[in-house]
């Protein structure tokens, strides 16, 4: 009978949709060519790894010679590929046809690629139900891995030095295998220790142990030779341990013991604990801290209804909306992310989950049936009715907390103009035409990216809905007055309404006081373009000297750029080939920032016209603006 120590080696390695070539080469290079090349130079250590379908289409296509040579160590069985989701989603948040579908997705994957069918799911940041036992069990799936926190908060005591045993876990009279990873040999090993002790040490507490262990180099470990000099220090431990895979083991071990285990623990979203670029809180606790999460994963739920309500007859076009949808189920939107792994804060990540979203949201529309409308329903899950405008080339979603927009798509470009970041949070999710009120005199130079200041943020008070006219896709929305608050004797009225590839919005403000007020108002744009610079974004402003003279201005800035008595904007979004005109109805100054983050880079450009005006009691004053799209 074989006394070796069973060591499990596995390697974990995703990036999600919208990183860039650049990304991707920086991870092959550091953790997957060497990785690879090292197990083909040692063929007595066997190793489990999880790359997502997203990173081995990428090797596919960009590195062929390791492809094969990943087809290779596959075929000798000295590697086995774990299955899961294509597209490495948080399962927790999906339906329950899209948990099936990622995984049958990569599965078909491998199997057409390598002949293998996988046997075992890594689950994305360990973000743990009980209830996915039976979609994985039903998809072929007869094994997972759960870190040894995880037992831990199941009840199970650990052994010395962690948990070596698997156990079983049921739901609904499903079952599946959970193998405990141990993050502390992982970090031991992959050290400067000695994994002979280590093994010695666990050899002599028991000789019938199984240990899991993940590998991966330091974040300030740049050696190429890192798993050369891993596996050769490995291969010297063979009489004290068998490298082997989950698949060559997990049929003959008898007698395991049944366990739940609860969800992912919830912890403070500003405090997240990472483990190898994930995050580790609860994603429905992610959700709800940041809004921008919250609105994309809102998207996904409202695609899928779409799908399974209007492509009922139609395989081929419900199968290409689902796997655009798939796209946007990436588990990078629910988590922040950092320099090596983007996450929620990386803008592109962001773009492309939305791009897909609309792609699908086209497939589902049949041309030239599509009829404009103006909807309410609650589209953000937040409990109250979203008012959602939408033609044949734009959807424009207004919430009447703040009556601003905080979703603009454009169809032909598949792009969502609003896809914004709060970098600082407390200001509320940036939007478009979210209002001010400010202290007479108040400049641009009183204005920066987080508002005006000591002005009053309109963005969190609720408006009512005074108006709804779905015939004429207008809906009226009014801020009545508020003694208590500053500047409380203004009442604000905004009318939106959507017409042909253009959102017009028309302001009356009322001094319902008894006596005259002066004060500034503004209302804060946000719009997200692919980047700023040239090759991305041109701005103008357009000066009207007669009917025959259009005169251009262009706008040269980096972070900030000032500028007087302006009626028309144009932005040029260089890679949409799109053209973005807003007009006001009055003159105005203001400041243009483009609004970064540290971890990130550009998430949005930001401007606040400003319009000083008295109102003398019972007077009104009025305002419109149009914003029109078109490629």
């Amino acid at each position: 009978m074989d006394k070796r120590l069973k060591v499990i080696l596995c390697a974990y390695c995703h990036l999600p949709s919208g990183t860039d070539e650049a990304g991707f080469d920086r991870l092959y290079k550091k953790e997957i060519k060497p990785l690879i090349s090292a197990l083909d130079k040692y063929p007595g250590i066997n190793m489990v790894l999880d790359y997502s379908g997203v990173l081995l289409y990428w090797i596919e296509r960009r590195k062929p010679e390791l492809f094969m040579l990943l087809g290779e160590l596959l075929s000798r069985k000295q590697v086995e590929l774990l299955g899961g989701g294509f597209y490495d989603p948080m399962f927790s948040l999906l339906p329950l046809v899209d948990k099936i579908g990622q995984i049958e997705m990569l599965t078909t994957y491998l199997r057409k690629h390598f002949g293998k069918k996988p046997q075992g799911c890594w689950i994305p940041s360990m973000t743990w139900e009980q209830n996915l036992v039976g979609p994985l069990n039903s998809s072929g799936m007869s094994y997972i891995f759960l870190d040894d926190r995880q037992f831990l908060n199941a009840g199970i005591e650990p052994c010395s030095n962690g948990y070596f045993h698997p156990c079983i876990t049921e739901d609904q009279g499903k079952l599946i295998t959970v193998f405990p990873v141990s993050e502390t040999m992982g970090k031991e090993i992959s050290g400067e220790g000695n994994p002979g002790m280590t093994f010695q040490r666990l050899l002599e507490m028991h000789s019938e142990r199984i240990v899991v262990i993940p590998v991966k180099m330091s974040g300030d470990n740049e050696s190429s030779f890192f798993y050369d000099d891993l596996f050769d220090k490995l291969s010297s431990m063979v009489p004290l341990a068998d490298f082997c895979t989950p698949s060559k083991i997990i049929k003959s071990l008898k007698g395991l013991k049944r366990v739940y285990f609860p969800g992912t623990q919830p912890k403070d979203p500003e405090n997240q604990q990472e483990h190898g670029g994930e995050s580790r809180i609860n994603p429905r606790n992610f959700i709800a801290h940041y809004p921008e999460a919250g609105n994309i994963y809102a998207k996904t739920v409202y695609i899928h209804t779409l799908i399974n309500n209007r492509l009922r007859g139609d395989k081929a076009r419900k199968r290409a909306a689902f796997e655009e949808l798939y796209k946007a189920q990436d588990s990078g939107i629910y988590r922040v992310g950092s320099a090596g792994s983007p996450g929620l804060f990386h803008s592109p990540v962001r773009k492309a989950a939305y791009s897909s979203l609309i792609e699908s949201e086209k497939i589902i529309r049949e041309k030239g049936k599509f009829k404009p409308s103006l909807s309410v329903f609650d589209y953000d899950l937040d409990g109250e009715g979203e008012y959602i405008f939408q033609d044949d080339k734009i959807n424009c979603y207004i919430k009447s907390r703040g009556a601003d927009i905080f979703e603009l798509d454009y169809l032909p470009a598949a792009w969502n103009y609003l896809d914004t970041m709060s970098v600082n949070r407390g200001t509320g999710q940036r939007s478009a035409f979210t209002d001010w009120l400010a202290p007479p005199g108040t400049g641009p130079e009183q204005t920066a990216p987080e508002g005006i200041w000591q002005g009053r943020y309109c963005g969190t008070e609720e408006y009512e809905a005074a108006d709804i006219d779905r015939i004429r896709r207008r809906a009226k929305f009014k801020l009545p007055a508020n003694e208590g608050l500053p500047w409380g004797e203004i009442e604000i009225e905004k009318t939106w309404q959507l017409k042909k590839s253009s959102i017009t919005l028309d302001y009356l403000l009322k001094n319902t006081g008894n006596h005259g007020i002066s004060f500034v108002f503004s209302t804060q744009i946000d719009l997200s373009f692919p980047g700023i610079g040239e090759r991305f974004l041109r701005s103008f402003i357009v000066r009207e000297e007669d009917r025959e003279n259009i005169i251009k201005e262009c706008l040269i800035f980096n972070d900030t750029c000032t500028m007087n008595d302006v009626k028309i904007l144009e932005f040029q979004d260089i890679e949409n080939e799109t053209l973005i005109i807003l007009e006001s109805s009055r003159n105005f100054n203001s400041r243009i920032f483009h609004i970064n983050s540290d971890l990130g880079g550009y998430q949005s450009t930001c401007l606040l016209p400003l319009y000083p005006l008295t109102l003398e009691a019972g007077k009104t004053w009025k305002l419109s603006f149009s914003l029109k799209i078109n490629s």
